[in-house]
């Protein structure tokens, strides 16, 4: 007799055969994983250490495959460590924005009245302050740092979360299981964040990734723009520093271009992801009940 397979080796099993319907968003998370990979084995697979040094100047070889920049340092090493600080800012800024867009929206669209009012009020507030502009100015008037860059953008990029988790809160507060639970006594805690909160995480990651993207391309920006770290160098650094002594006009394509495309295949990568999952959020909530079966109790009437 054959044995039933667990079901939630059975969610794995029907999650595979679902994504390979969406070959882009199984692409972009294999880009994505591969990235991941490289940020977190940097020290295995970088041929040098970040702070060695050879002639400056070189171009590619055997020995540098990338060439060396002014100060001699290898720039295949330095991109592979510069994916670390890269995707650190991109992750830790989404996970600060989408965090605080949850919590408010779940008590926002939950308790309705005065509640509601007086954090969209806030909400709106936040979305008229300028980000870039304002973390422009905290960079040149506090110490240069990716640690304010992650703080500044996410207490400011939680806005656009708030407005989607609201709506889907006030989606389900209004379904049977919920009036349910609270007619039996459960508390609002309880209700919140046992009951609404797993049936809006399917509406949260395709979020999260886009923030993520977003966040990768400001800290490009600004450290293009010399308001990054100097201390660390991501992506977006060492396309300045190119720009900055004279890689440009050597035209030395490998020290420019390699951390350009890393940034632009990694959000990409991302971006497939994220739209993948948004426009399938259905199939895909069915499919992780499988992979986690007490993570939702959605019921159908």
């Amino acid at each position: 007799m054959k044995q039933k397979a667990p079901s939630r080796f059975k969610g794995l099993m029907k999650f595979d055969q679902e994504a390979g319907r969406f070959p882009a968003s199984r692409a972009g998370m294999i880009v994505f994983m591969i990235f991941l990979f490289i940020a977190l084995f940097a020290g295995i697979l970088a041929p040098y250490g970040p702070n060695e040094r050879f002639a400056p100047f070189e171009s590619p070889s055997h020995s540098h495959f990338l060439g060396t920049n002014d100060m001699g340092h290898d720039i295949l090493t330095e991109l592979i460590y510069g994916s670390r600080v890269s995707l650190l800012v991109g992750i830790l800024t989404a996970c600060l924005a989408t965090g605080l867009g949850l919590v408010i929206g779940l008590v926002s669209g939950y308790f309705r009245g005065i509640t509601d009012e007086v954090l969209m009020a806030v909400t709106d507030i936040f979305l008229m302050i300028p980000r870039i502009p304002l973390v422009i100015i905290c960079a040149v008037f506090l110490r240069s740092s990716y640690w304010l860059i992650i703080l500044v953008l996410g207490l400011l990029w939680w806005t656009t979360t708030v407005r989607i988790v609201r709506s889907k809160v006030l989606q389900i507060r209004e379904m049977g299981f919920i009036v349910s639970a609270e007619t039996l006594g459960f508390s609002k805690f309880h209700i919140l964040f046992s009951e609404i909160l797993p049936n809006t995480v399917f509406v949260i990651i395709p979020k999260f990734m886009l923030t993520v993207a977003s966040a990768m391309i400001a800290e490009a920006s600004l450290s293009f723009l010399g308001l990054g770290d100097p201390s660390s160098k991501s992506w977006g650094m060492m396309i300045r520093y190119a720009f900055e002594r004279g890689g440009f006009i050597r035209d030395m394509w490998w020290w420019y271009i390699p951390p350009g495309l890393c940034i632009t295949v990694c959000v990409l990568s991302i971006v497939l992801m994220s739209f993948s999952l948004e426009n399938s959020v259905d199939r895909f909530t069915d499919i992780f009940r499988g992979l986690i079966p007490s993570f939702t109790r959605m019921r159908r009437d």
